[in-house]
């Protein structure tokens, strides 16, 4: 009975890994270009435009913005790097690794590293970091809403128009569904099925790659632009924002920006009270435009000959990260290739989830680095088996050599994270220079608060029970050890973990030291601190931000889904102030 069982299990896998492995190779080439007559290069914008609204950044907050204010007001979006559709990796889930390994300056993924010394990224693309992440999607909880002030019923409407475009119910493989038993056999409760809300307890998520593999992104949601009052440019590098004057009141005019060439082009904002520039740049770009432009904390800027509009301390200050730290768990059975798709929301304060499979890329791409983990591959900058300083150039590049030397059934496994809520760490974010192309610097002083490093060491002790729970223990070794034949030495590049917890000053030295990010960093034009409760930044007319810069805390678990409703919400209020203002039978485009 036994081997028939086991006999089936196999069967069932082989099965799911056979589809999967169709649906991706297919996918490829089903990737479908999107015309848009709106979108084009920025070496054909006029030299001189006008417009209703100027909106900077077209991510994951900007595009969902921009499509929104277009269906009364002309609209100028201006995104810095290319289209997503250009680029069969950002679109191909097995080829998500590749997109943050490449670290070209025409990569849709611009790398820095923090302060703090964790490698790190930031979207160079038509969708932003909904290009570049793990794909989970996820709504904040109702007390966030509550506590940031927006109305319910509109955020739910807002969600819901995204959702129509960009987020699936994804289909659990045998790893997942086991990670997702583990988590309710070891006390995460209740079982909340599938749901994009944010509740205790343990849930299945919702994705942005559909059942093929297929990536869909905030730029999927400019198709409920209006043509006709819109205009998307690519390739286009914002130098600052424009000023005047309105009596002694700062009050922004427009922007300069150029082209993949080099060549300026001037973008007004057209008479009219409504008219704004709205940036949404992100929690690097915002802050770092700000400042360019000649907004933010007086002494910094004069130390760079930028000439102060506005001394505003608050710029860049706030900075976060939700620190992760993973585990791996090599498998005695084979593992689907999956990402973000189940998640325990605990009592503590962490967050549990799990991406499983390696050796994503049957052919991988030029520079790819061959064999891969995934999203916790070296080539990606995720190497957490050193600590934050020392992760090198050629700690990474010996990682990618070890990881080459292992045998396969070590690379057969998955892991299990867990990363912080909030947190409550915090740091800044300044200029190195005048270039908006550069990465600005930014520290996040990862645990610095002692809360922070108490969820830490909850969640690897959570992690710990789900990887010793009967439900997981299909894919685990007795005893977390190795067979002796795969003779995995201390190079191998993940953390694994072989014995129990004991001593929690052991857990929290792990913590620090094995800290990556999963890309959720925010801040740096809070609200109350930059901006107001309606995003208009302090001291200044006719100028927003609107993005994940604004924010105190990272929302829900996965920020992404709420970034893209805000996007939608605060546009939908926008037209509505318009409308007060200008009556409801005008229209501009």
């Amino acid at each position: 009975m036994a081997s028939v069982l086991i006999s089936t299990q196999a069967q069932t896998m082989a099965v799911f890994a056979v589809a999967s492995f169709f649906a991706l190779l297919c996918m490829a080439q089903q990737a479908r270009a999107v015309n848009y007559t709106f979108m084009r290069e920025a070496v054909q914008a006029p030299t001189v435009a006008y417009y209703d609204y100027i909106v900077i950044g077209g991510g994951t907050a900007g595009c969902p913005l921009a499509a929104t204010l277009s269906e009364r007001s002309r609209v100028l979006l201006l995104e810095r790097g290319g289209s997503p559709y250009d680029d069969d990796r950002v679109l191909n889930m097995a080829h998500f690794s590749d997109v943050l390994a490449d670290t070209s300056a025409s990569s849709p993924s611009q790398r820095f590293v923090s302060e703090d010394g964790v490698i790190n990224s930031r979207p160079r693309v038509l969708g932003g970091g909904s290009c570049i992440n793990a794909g989970f999607f996820t709504r904040a909880g109702a007390g966030y809403v509550r506590a940031v002030g927006w109305d319910p019923r509109e955020v739910a409407a807002a969600y819901r128009w995204v959702e129509d475009v960009v987020a699936f119910q994804p289909a659990l493989g045998p790893w997942q569904a086991a990670v997702r038993r583990g988590l309710l056999e070891t006390g995460v409760l209740p079982d909340n099925g599938f749901t994009y809300d944010h509740i205790p307890g343990t849930k299945v998520g919702g994705s942005i790659f559909d059942a093929e593999g297929r990536r869909h992104t905030a730029a999927d949601l400019l198709r409920y632009s209006n043509p006709d009052g819109i205009d998307v440019f690519l390739h286009a590098r914002v130098a600052r924002i424009l000023f005047g004057y309105r009596g002694t009141k700062l009050v922004a005019r427009g922007v300069v920006y150029r082209d993949s060439q080099g060549n300026p082009h001037v973008a007004y904002l057209n008479r009219g009270a409504a008219n704004e520039v709205i940036l949404s740049a992100g929690a690097l770009g915002s802050p770092q435009q700000l400042m360019l432009s000649g907004i933010g904390p007086a002494e910094h800027l004069r130390s760079l000959g930028i000439e102060v509009l506005l001394d505003l301390p608050g710029v860049g200050q706030g900075m976060s990260d939700n620190p992760m730290n993973a585990i791996y768990v090599p498998s005695p059975s084979p593992v689907e290739v999956s990402l973000i798709q189940v998640v325990g929301i605990t009592r503590f304060g962490s967050y549990i989830e799990g991406a499983s499979g390696s050796n994503w890329n049957t052919n991988p791409s030029p520079g790819a680095g061959g064999r891969n983990f995934g999203m916790f591959s070296p080539q990606t900058g995720q190497l957490a088996t050193v600590p934050p300083k020392q992760r090198t150039p050629e700690a990474i590049a010996r990682a990618v050599e070890a990881m080459s030397q292992v045998p396969d059934a070590a690379l057969r496994g998955g892991f299990i994270l867990e990363k912080v809520m909030g947190p409550q760490s915090t740091g800044h974010l300044a200029l190195r220079n005048l270039d908006p192309d550069d990465n600005p610097s930014v520290r996040f002083n990862y645990f610095a608060h002692p809360d922070d490093l108490r969820r830490c060491v909850a969640g690897i002790s959570a992690i710990e029970r789900v990887i010793r729970s009967r439900a997981f223990s299909r894919f685990t070794y007795p005893n977390f050890a190795f067979p002796a034949m795969l003779n995995v030495t201390a190079d191998f590049p993940v953390n694994l973990m072989y014995r129990r917890g004991g001593d929690p000053r052991a857990l929290e030295q792990f913590c620090r030291d094995t800290v990556v990010t999963i890309w959720h960093y925010h801040g740096g034009c809070q609200v109350g601190r930059v901006v107001d409760r309606d995003y208009k930044v302090l001291g200044v007319d006719a100028l927003r931000v609107i993005d994940g810069s604004t924010f105190n805390a990272s929302p829900g678990t996965n920020p992404q889904a709420t970034v893209m409703m805000l996007g939608r919400y605060m546009g939908v209020k926008l037209l509505t102030e318009r409308r007060m203002i200008e009556g409801p039978g005008t229209r501009n485009p």
